[in-house]
């Protein structure tokens, strides 16, 4: 493992030592195989004078659930050390009360809750302490001998701590354990079945021994062939299955969800092992890890709904077995698969949470094979993963879980999405909840969408195999597809029909009608398998209402039109929902530029304004308009409605 620091990088921070506590957090973040998603928590303790001119002893420390990786000095809550210290002598505290004195002793109310470690940093003589769930030196600790290899790999410069539940029996654990002891003796504490902690008086000092420390196991990992004994195999590829395990998975959640697929030859070699049955079964890397990927994962095989039912009867088992019989049981739902041939599932009712999954699956499969390579995966008992698992304070977290955004896990596809109403549509749908993947001619549309929970494609809609391998993608990357909207299409120039060329015609029949019938019949074996499926063609006031000189467009979108009642007829058993739109005077897109709406307005002796809202309810419509109206259509509120066409036009005459 290689240290991250620059001493010309941090000298930039002076002697600001929360500053030096925000950059040396950063580091630890950035290695994956020392923290992952708001795991680990480092700290920094300093003299600060209050508003009374008086020194106070305080520890500032991550807040709880935060990402080191991104962390900034405001994320680090300050609480007084004198006070943690007196809870570390208590003889007995629960965790919810060690909530509240912690909370009750911070400096700023508004800062972040603190880490649950809180009081274990402040017992800690040095000024910053890192603790991290270090991969290499976890797996090393699951093992019957675990204990004795950490002693063969570090001698007497750790202090070994035997697993404790992260909190206030920690804290004790250490406290007690650590009664006049010389600290200067050892570089840090070996947390069986959970972590490392380092510390220092400076932050390169405790940040240089982490690294130092993780990479020791690392070493003997790779010394003793576990690193070459993870097994790894080519995948195969089933996407409309996928499709089927992500529709099966999400009516146990009773939510859609996002289903990551894991077909790098590392996940699929695990998903292979004879073994893995029952390897991967025995428990997480380390206890944080279960309140996000339960206990288990599901093993599929030829009859996903029987594997998903055998899932859920296990959980219950396991429950059943560790309960007290005052707990309410959390949904069954699995959070990750094992699928022979093809690799590992992640499941998460949103992109963030399906990705948090992931990468902890993605360390867990390497992590219980170098395991097995070193004598065998053996992680916390069951009782300890279920405590942990219906642990007090995670299922406050749990309880305190924001009100779902209404398309949250839907997996949505936007034609002609790097402008116009396909943005506007892009952008409404990601706003409330759903992934989106955007398709347009335009390659700047890979950068638009280049973010987290929406991807941009540069695609030719009239290119039937590149529209194959865009739907394809959307389905590998997010596990099915829910939601198409079927928007690109192009406004030919006006010519009468006895004047018009055979390629404004054929030009719009291919862009404005073909490419759609080819997008959707790609689509269609997919939103079979979808959740709630829906689909929204943007026809054209031109429809009910046609001018002179558009034949060519009018022709094209009233055949769209025709089509799409068609779709919902047929489709209609499958339970999907095709609905039609008609836009007109949506002057917010590149068509219509200040040129252009001058020239319009003056040929029918109006001012801009009068020209944009020469309508019955004399507004302006937006692309933003539309697209909260095709939200609508592929939100609940047209759960009941199919084959419908509606104007959106501010009320036209022609068409009313």
């Amino acid at each position: 493992m290689k240290s991250l620091w620059n001493d010309t990088e941090a000298k930039s921070f002076g002697d600001d030592p929360l500053q030096l506590r925000v950059y040396s957090s950063r580091l630890l973040g950035q290695e994956p195989n020392l923290v992952l998603h708001g795991g680990g928590n480092t700290s920094v303790k300093l003299d600060v004078t209050n508003v009374f001119g008086d020194k106070e002893k305080i520890l500032f420390i991550k807040g709880s659930g935060l990402d080191l990786k991104t962390i900034a000095a405001d994320q680090f809550a300050p609480i007084r050390r004198d006070v943690l210290k007196q809870m570390a002598a208590l003889d007995s505290l629960t965790d919810t009360e060690m909530v509240k004195l912690q909370r009750s002793a911070m400096t700023d109310y508004t800062a972040p809750n603190p880490s649950l470690e809180a009081i274990l940093h402040a017992i800690i003589p040095f000024k910053y302490v890192d603790h991290t769930h270090a991969d290499d030196v976890v797996v090393i600790t699951n093992n019957k001998q675990g204990e004795e290899l950490i002693g063969d790999i570090y001698g007497d410069r750790v202090l070994i701590v035997p697993y404790e539940q992260a909190g206030f029996m920690l804290a004790k654990t250490v406290y007690e354990m650590t009664r006049n002891f010389d600290w200067d003796n050892i570089e840090g504490i070996i947390l069986l079945n959970h972590g490392l902690i380092t510390f220092g008086d400076d932050a390169k000092t405790s940040y240089a021994r982490m690294i130092h420390l993780a990479s020791q196991a690392e070493n003997y990992l790779q010394r003793h062939g576990a690193v070459s004994a993870a097994a790894k195999a080519e995948p195969k590829e089933d996407l409309l299955a996928l499709s089927r395990i992500r529709r099966e998975v999400a009516r146990e959640y009773g939510a859609p969800i996002i289903a990551k697929l894991d077909q790098s030859t590392e996940a699929c070699g695990f998903a292979n092992l004879p073994s893995v049955d029952a390897i991967a079964k025995r428990g997480p890397i380390t206890a944080d890890h279960i309140i996000r990927i339960k206990p288990f994962p599901v093993i599929l095989g030829t009859d996903v709904k029987k594997d998903i039912e055998a899932f859920i009867s296990a959980y219950i088992e396991y429950f059943n077995r560790n309960t007290d019989g005052h707990l309410a049981m959390l949904d069954p739902a699995p959070r990750w698969a094992v699928w022979p041939q093809y690799g590992t599932i992640a499941f998460g009712t949103s992109i963030n949470e399906a990705t948090s999954v992931f990468d902890i699956v993605k360390h867990t499969v390497r992590a219980i094979q170098y395991g097995e390579a070193i004598g065998g995966w053996q992680p916390l008992s069951e009782k300890h993963i279920f405590k942990m698992e219906y642990w007090e304070l995670q299922q406050a977290k749990l309880r305190k879980k924001e009100r779902r955004p209404e398309l949250q896990g839907k997996i949505a596809l936007v034609s002609g999405a790097a402008s116009g109403i396909g943005l506007a549509c892009s952008q409404a749908l990601k706003e409330r909840g759903a992934v989106v993947v955007g398709l347009d001619i335009n390659p700047e549309c890979t950068l638009m969408f280049d973010d987290h929970g929406s991807v941009g494609v540069t695609c030719d809609i009239t290119d039937i195999i590149q529209v194959q391998q865009t739907v394809e993608m959307t389905i590998r990357q997010f596990g099915g597809l829910d939601i198409l909207i079927s928007n690109a299409g192009v406004f030919t120039a006006n010519q009468k029909i006895e004047e018009m060329d055979e390629q404004s015609w054929y030009r719009s029949m291919e862009l404005n009608l073909s490419s759609h019938q080819r997008l959707l019949k790609t689509c269609i074996p997919y939103l079979k398998q979808g959740i709630e499926p829906a689909v929204v063609f943007v026809a054209s006031k031109n429809v009910p209402a046609p001018g002179p000189g558009a034949a060519a467009y009018s022709s094209a979108k009233a055949g769209l039109t025709q089509m799409a009642r068609v779709a919902a007829m047929e489709l209609g058993e499958h339970g999907i929902r095709v609905n039609i739109i008609h836009p007109d005077a949506v002057y917010d897109t590149a068509l219509w530029t200040p040129e252009v709406l001058e020239q319009r307005a003056k040929h029918y002796g109006l001012t801009v304004e009068e020209y944009k809202t020469k309508n019955i309810l004399k507004t302006e419509v937006s692309s933003k308009d539309v697209a909260n109206l095709v939200c609508a259509l592929v939100g609940p509120a047209f759960a009941k409605t199919t084959g419908a066409q509606i104007p959106i036009d501010g009320g036209n005459e022609r068409v009313i």
